[in-house]
């Protein structure tokens, strides 16, 4: 079986998936003239985001780190930070966070340019220049312990726990075993399995840590319910997994943890940050799908793993997201957003450990360049920075 992939070597000595230039502004403000220049530069992905300014205390830290950690993904070449100039998280601020990454990196300000269009029109030659040195630089391979993967999930059906997150689980133990990196996430969707995570902790202090960062949510859950003026608005599962024929938090917290396999857990991660070592960890994070994802990029994972019942066509910019079910209807309806049809273990032609080496094989095939389906259409509706109440 192969072990290795064939990356690009960045000069930090992590290891990209992908070779793209983002354009990243640092403030809502300047969203739409990051936009207009990704659009005039191929190989560009921009991230529009609703943050940067009329924030405060940890609120704001951690729409900085997470766009600080952003830029550092190995997964761009280069960076365009795009401000406006007066907001309270500048662009300048941002770039000094992404330099150590030692990349390609400028700053491009619309209020120092003069207006949108010389910001548009500076903005896009220095994508342009970055892209062409980008454009030069080739793949070589590298082993697996290279890459880090986030596991997240979206539109659980009774099949997900049942067969799509245990075969994920076990292709990420065969990457953590390889000594590679995954993250598991959405606290939300762990209720319940505290104790069963805990005991897998390499040690009492992690397991202390897990503990704590399932108690924190369960307590901001128990207070936003609290305030709810509207019954429906309290369920901690959607009406598609009800229907989907799961019948709460706690059955779903129980088939969502297969996604991390049998591995230990070598720590938690808080958002915007990232691991210190190689293994699996637990990034601490809402249930979102795209602030899940968005926390686990900013943690340097190059790619994530997608789990859906239901079915989701999302993407993430620049991160190549796979798609998995375990329902094989789903797949014959959205064949061309699912990228793995586990629901072939539901009909009986596979294994669950079978299924679980074909994605773990799709896992090396992606880091080497084969394009996801969400890459292909274009979706990148996932990034989503998490915000403090």
């Amino acid at each position: 079986m192969n072990d290795t992939f064939k990356g690009f070597l960045r000069n930090d000595g992590k290891v990209g998936v992908r070779n793209h230039i983002a354009i990243i502004p640092s403030v809502f403000c300047s969203a739409k003239v990051a936009e207009r220049i990704a659009y005039q530069v191929p190989g560009c992905v921009y991230f529009r985001h609703p943050v940067g300014c009329s924030q405060v205390g940890e609120d704001l830290e951690i729409t900085a780190k997470t766009l600080i950690s952003i830029g550092k993904n190995p997964n761009f070449a280069g960076v365009v930070v795009v401000g406006l100039g007066c907001e309270r998280f500048s662009s300048y601020e941002l770039a000094e966070g992404i330099a150590p990454a030692n990349k390609m990196l400028e700053t491009v300000v619309i209020q120092k340019e003069g207006d949108s269009l010389a910001a548009i029109q500076k903005g896009s030659r220095i994508a342009r220049e970055m892209q062409q040195i980008a454009s030069r630089q080739v793949r070589e391979e590298v082993p697996v312990s290279e890459l880090m993967i986030g596991l997240n999930c979206g539109g659980s059906d009774m099949t997900s726990g049942l067969i799509a997150n245990p075969a994920l689980g076990h292709a990420s133990d065969r990457l953590v075993k390889n000594g590679g990196t995954s993250l598991l996430s959405e606290i939300t969707e762990l209720l319940g399995t505290e104790e069963i995570l805990a005991r897998r902790a390499v040690n009492a202090e992690v397991s202390n840590d897990i503990l704590e960062t399932v108690r924190r949510t369960e307590e901001k859950l128990f207070r936003q319910t609290q305030q709810s003026s509207n019954i429906e608005r309290t369920h901690l599962i959607s009406k598609g997994n009800y229907d989907g024929g799961l019948s709460s938090v706690v059955e779903k917290s129980l088939g969502s943890m297969k996604k991390s396999g049998k591995a230990s857990f070598s720590g938690v991660v808080s958002y915007g940050e990232q691991p210190k070592s190689k293994g699996l960890y637990l990034l601490d994070s809402p249930g979102h799908d795209g602030e899940v994802s968005t926390g686990q990029v900013a943690a340097g994972a190059q790619m994530i793993l997608f789990p859906t019942g239901r079915g989701t066509p999302t993407g993430f910019p620049g991160v190549p997201v796979i798609k998995i079910t375990g329902n094989p209807n789903t797949y014959e309806r959205m064949k061309e957003n699912i990228d793995i049809n586990a629901g072939e273990v539901l009909l009986g032609n596979k294994t669950l450990e079978e299924m679980g080496e074909g994605i773990y094989q799709e896992i090396i095939e992606v880091a080497s360049g084969k394009q996801v389906k969400a890459e292909i259409l274009g979706h990148d509706e996932q990034f989503c920075v998490t915000r403090l109440p």
